[in-house]
């Protein structure tokens, strides 16, 4: 197959067409598949990014994909007005695709960190992606008008596409699997934006007989610049990332790790340690007593038999030691899907001392898995399943509280077992936390629903579940605790007024209503 470049006589507007080299095609093949690459990375970053910052994951990724399509679309219409200088154009797009994605997180990450609320975010985020999607847009038909005439148009369309839809599957798979893990999002678009300027650059010195020598000398200056702007952002990411994320909270962080599935973040502020998952409170050292007391005793006296406890969630082992507490517990299984959660909860000096090495009893079994992906592959039975899950913000978190989930969940407990699950704040979020209550009891559930005061989280929300009976609540006995009396436990089952019980939707895999719900919560608050 033969390939032919429109070029210009010192970047005039009259083309000639030159042959090109096999050794100059597969350069430009490899730069077809290096761009789609970036192109599909920097996306996924600003979905990512957003996500984390903003929660609601489907509603991100719906409107970064939204704008960079149309953005893109934008861009393949402004490359019709480009008449002439097709190589040095696609050069300049190269090194602005480069600068804006590399460019990206870190900029996104500073309008948050430094602004209230989301009108700014999404005005920079907005920005950002029309501005990325109209270079990128641009990359293909430029490419195509450099390599193909006419007679081979449709041969060089299917290797252009062909190598570019490769490039998306290897970013979309690298993006998730090795990159976001090991460099976080800041540095992955920094070293895009690098792999970027080089393509550029290898442009450049490939084709540096086509283009006049006063625009090679521009736009090696130019691709100097900005490679040194990448590679100065890539080595400084880890520091301009911390100087930033720590504006984002009010105590100092200690820990901070991204991990496959989430950001782990830990505060601390004299005796008072916090743990964050991608932005969101978990538990305050000062008050998580009495989280963890509320979510696990009341469910523990509501089963007749203790002998074997499933924890789905929980990664840091505060329910595990409250479930130890229980002389005839014999098997706590925990299910958590994130290793470097349970990781953490067993290596670090603070979280150890909290919950007392309990991942390191013998009776504990920890298992790296999915919750729901668990209990459609065991047979076994569950006399307690305590369930403490981050809140529903994403649709990913929202089949853990569907009523597919709690059907399933269904087959696992015996006719005397219990279950419970945290059920967020039924005063902030009045609506998300019956719609769980109700969603449980479409299942084929008896509810029993209690709340009590948290101070670092407000009023929260929990929901016991038993198959056959209603459930009965107690005092547990011989047990020391540092919150949990009688008298809390009877005012846990009334509810005011303004929290008490509403109609909703029910929570499903096909209409996962809850997200939603917990969204309009939370933002008439803020």
């Amino acid at each position: 197959m033969t390939f032919e470049t429109i070029t210009t006589p010192h970047d005039s507007a009259s083309p000639t067409r030159a042959a090109i080299s096999p050794r100059e095609r597969t350069t430009l093949l490899a730069a077809v598949l290096i761009i789609s690459i970036c192109a599909i990375t920097y996306e996924l970053i600003v979905g990512t990014l957003s996500s984390y910052l903003l929660g609601n994951s489907v509603t991100q990724f719906s409107f970064t994909i939204g704008f960079f399509l149309f953005a893109m679309g934008l861009g393949a219409l402004i490359s019709r007005r480009i008449v002439g200088g097709e190589l040095r154009w696609f050069i300049i797009v190269e090194l602005l695709t480069g600068l804006f994605g590399g460019l990206s997180a870190s900029f996104l990450y500073a309008v948050f960190a430094t602004n209230s609320g989301e009108y700014y975010y999404y005005l920079a985020m907005i920005a950002i992606t029309l501005s990325l999607g109209i270079c990128i847009g641009l990359e293909i038909p430029l490419l195509m008008r450099i390599v193909a005439d006419r007679s081979e148009l449709s041969k060089a369309l299917s290797d252009v596409f062909s190598i570019d839809y490769l490039g998306a599957l290897i970013a979309s798979l690298a993006f998730p699997l090795l990159l976001l893990p090991t460099l976080g999002v800041v540095r992955t678009a920094f070293l895009m934006g690098v792999f970027n300027i080089l393509v550029a650059m290898i442009c450049l010195q490939l084709f540096r007989s086509r283009l006049s020598p006063r625009w090679t000398r521009r736009l090696w200056w130019a691709s100097g610049a900005v490679m040194l702007i990448m590679v100065g952002g890539t080595v400084l990411s880890a520091d301009f990332l911390r100087f930033f994320e720590q504006r984002l909270y009010e105590d100092f962080i200690i820990y901070r790790h991204q991990t496959t599935y989430q950001r782990i973040i830990m505060t601390r502020n004299n005796s008072d340690l916090r743990l964050y998952l991608d932005g969101n409170l978990q538990f305050s050292s000062r008050d998580e007593y009495r989280y963890h007391e509320m979510l696990v005793h009341p469910v523990m006296s509501a089963a007749r038999s203790h002998e074997t406890v499933l924890i789905l969630g929980g990664g840091d082992g505060l329910v595990v030691r409250e479930v130890l507490k229980y002389d005839d517990v014999q098997q706590i299984i925990l299910v958590d899907l994130d290793p470097a959660m349970t990781d953490l909860a067993r290596e670090n000096l603070i979280l150890r001392d909290m919950n007392q090495d309990a991942l390191d009893d013998p009776r504990v079994t920890v298992i790296n898995a999915d919750a729901y992906r668990y209990l459609e592959e065991s047979d076994d039975l569950y006399p307690v399943v305590i369930i403490d899950l981050p809140d529903p913000n994403n649709e990913g978190l929202s089949k853990l509280y569907s009523r597919e989930f709690y059907t399933l969940l269904r087959q696992h407990i015996p006719p005397d077992g219990a279950f419970v699950t945290q059920a967020t704040s039924p005063y902030f979020v009045r609506q998300a936390f019956w719609m769980i209550a109700n969603t449980i009891q479409d299942a084929n559930f008896h509810i029993l629903p209690l709340h009590t005061y948290v101070p670092s989280f407000g009023e929260w929300g929990f929901v016991i579940g038993t198959p056959v009976r209603e459930a009965q609540v107690e005092m547990p006995e011989n047990l020391e605790l540092r919150y949990l009396t009688s008298g809390v436990l009877q005012a846990a089952l009334t509810f005011d007024p303004d929290i008490a019980y509403v109609e909703t939707a029910i929570n499903t895999l096909d209409n996962p209503a809850l997200p939603r719900a917990y969204e309009i919560g939370y933002r008439l608050w803020d």
